[in-house]
């Protein structure tokens, strides 16, 4: 019987990558999590016995509480939470319902290390255009909601990197960059298991539009219209990111729930009566 405070994976999915999305914590044992060793898309790895240490982070919040098969480690840590105020949920059947629900997985190994503050640190090129705002987006919604980008001057994104342990993108040499006709957020999607149909779509859209191939997809121009206005419109790096973020946000649901709907001014004028009718 699913507890009362608990979500469907199905029902999980559908928030995840939206602004609304809950906070996800997987507190899945040291074996558990060996034997699987990745995460829900957004999930941050958290221990069951220091939760007093860590819940207050999350007051105001509305968590997920994730473990091997939704039972004593999640119930017993949402219970806590409630505890201490803050709106907990369990997933209904773990990771192990995840899993068999055919939902995706992002393997740790593909992730950056966490710095002791919390979350992933990124870097990359000053004055983004297409990919250093996009990429931002996919971490934050689907990869660490806590992540943390910082925008450099060109020449000192790999000093940066290396003297302030950030993880370097979209810049020639590195990782996490352009592969062949793949731009940078064609690289994460693949990397971070996220072959989502809508996100395979909004990253089509991405390269066509950051790497001048507007025949990808309709939208693509559309998009590197969007992000050069974006562009002028903020002198602040950070700032533009945050503007960007409604962007893709926008262009995720639309590509995961609107792509058949069409507008027809037309259908919304009311229809005018015959000249001979009456009433």
């Amino acid at each position: 019987m699913a507890s009362y405070n608990a979500i469907s994976p199905e029902k999980l999915a559908r928030l995840i990558g939206t602004p609304k999305a809950p906070v996800i914590v997987d507190v899945r044992d040291d074996d558990d999590f060996e034997a699987t060793p990745s995460l829900i898309p957004s999930a941050i790895r958290r221990g069951h016995a220091d939760v007093d240490d860590w819940a207050p982070k999350y007051r105001g919040r509305w968590v997920v509480v994730a473990c091997q098969k939704g039972l004593k480690l999640s119930e017993g840590v949402a219970a806590l939470l409630r505890s201490a105020g803050i709106q907990a949920e369990i997933l209904e059947g773990g990771v192990v319902a995840w899993q068999e629900a055919a939902l995706p997985l992002v393997p740790v190994a593909s992730l950056p290390q966490r710095k002791a503050t919390g979350g992933t640190l990124w870097v990359t090129r000053s004055r983004p255009k297409i990919d250093r705002i996009a990429c931002p987006w996919l971490i934050r919604r689907f990869v660490d909601p806590e992540a943390r980008f910082l925008y450099v001057s060109p020449p000192e994104v790999t000093a940066v990197a290396e003297r302030f342990g950030a993880t370097p993108f979209d810049i020639e040499g590195v990782h996490w960059s352009h592969r062949g006709e793949l731009c940078t957020f064609d690289v994460m999607v693949q990397a971070f298991g996220l072959a989502l149909p809508p996100l395979e779509h909004v990253a089509r859209i991405v390269r066509g539009a950051d790497t001048n191939r507007p025949d990808l997809e309709p939208q693509a121009a559309g998009l590197l219209a969007v992000s050069l206005g974006l562009s002028r419109m903020y002198a602040d790096d950070l700032e533009q990111l945050e503007a960007g973020m409604l962007v893709y946000d926008a262009l995720y649901r639309w590509a995961r729930d609107a792509v058949d709907e069409k507008h027809d001014w037309v259908s919304h004028t009311p229809r005018r009566k015959d000249a001979g009718s009456r009433g």
